[in-house]
């Protein structure tokens, strides 16, 4: 009876609104989540863009667009080209990095595998802030690197390895390692290792095979990674301000010391909603080029 009702159009349009509603109600909980406690604030913030910055602070609502000239004025512009210069690095290393560490977690046997994930997500277990400071130990003229350098006798004066933009990168490249490997090992373990089998034996060297077939199957992976990685670290300010010793100033920085210590909350603002559009622009080209290649159209 119940399959007779079901496949009558009355019945068909019934079960498809009841569904409908459950998946509304599914919906509701996150929904209103992200829109009170995320959603809303933000669109709070990026309001007084269009105002200006009290004599003593605060927000005066009078309408402007002096925000938006003074955000792209040479100095502030000069700082985004340098934090995605910044950011770029530190993504490129990261995949550099990465890519082999979640090959090899993929072509571990199922046991393994699982350890060497854990151990991959250890870091997070961490405070932000302990495992930046523990870089200061490091990389410090009496660091462990300087030390382990000077007593294997590659070097006799120590290094300037703090303070540095090298620093940042490293630092930055420590803290989003993970959201890049993690990724890449969910691309590369779904790869059918019969493709590579029949590469190789159609001739393909390894290199050949790499390049031809796992590399153009696993790039959706590696655009998520790019993106996990190159995000979080453009609007980053805790490394750049503790191993960069503020010398290398981000977006980020100064997104903060306009709300938190200039206390100009619309230009603070409007870097934001500036920082915002170039990821917007970031996630809807990746969006874009993965469609692309599910689809096997051209990237």
């Amino acid at each position: 009876m119940t399959d007779l009702i079901s496949s009558t159009p009355t019945g068909r349009g019934a079960v498809e609104r009841s569904s409908r509603w459950e998946r509304a109600a599914l919906l509701v909980p996150g929904l209103g989540y992200v829109s009170a406690f995320m959603a809303v604030p933000v669109l709070l913030v990026l309001s007084y863009v269009f105002f200006q910055r009290g004599r003593f602070g605060g927000v005066v609502y009078e309408f402007t667009w002096d925000n938006f000239a003074r955000a792209f004025s040479p100095t502030y512009r000069a700082v985004l080209v340098d934090s995605l210069v910044i950011a770029g690095a530190a993504t490129v290393l990261a995949l550099l990095i990465g890519y082999p560490v979640a090959y090899a977690i993929a072509m571990l046997p199922d046991r393994l595998r699982t350890i060497a994930l854990v151990l991959v997500v250890i870091p997070f277990w961490t405070n932000f802030l302990v495992r930046t400071y523990a870089w200061i130990v490091l990389l410090s003229n009496e660091g462990l690197v300087n030390r382990s350098l000077e007593r294997i006798g590659v070097i006799e004066d120590p290094l300037t390895l703090l303070y540095t933009r090298g620093a940042v990168v490293v630092g930055l490249v420590y803290a989003y390692l993970p959201l890049m490997i993690l990724p890449l090992y969910a691309s590369i373990s779904k790869l059918d290792p019969e493709l590579r089998e029949a590469a190789t034996n159609l001739g393909a060297s390894r290199f050949k095979a790499f390049r031809t077939v796992t590399w153009p199957l696993t790039l959706p992976g590696v655009l998520t990674g790019c993106i996990f990685v190159f995000v979080p670290s453009l609007g980053n300010f805790i490394v750049p301000e503790l191993l960069g010793g503020g010398k290398f100033v981000m977006v980020g920085n100064v997104v903060r010391d306009q709300f938190l210590k200039a206390r100009d909350w619309p230009f603070g603002a409007t870097l934001a909603l500036v920082l915002i559009v170039v990821l917007v622009a970031l996630f809807f080209v990746q969006s874009r080029v993965s469609r692309r290649l599910s689809t096997g159209g051209p990237s």
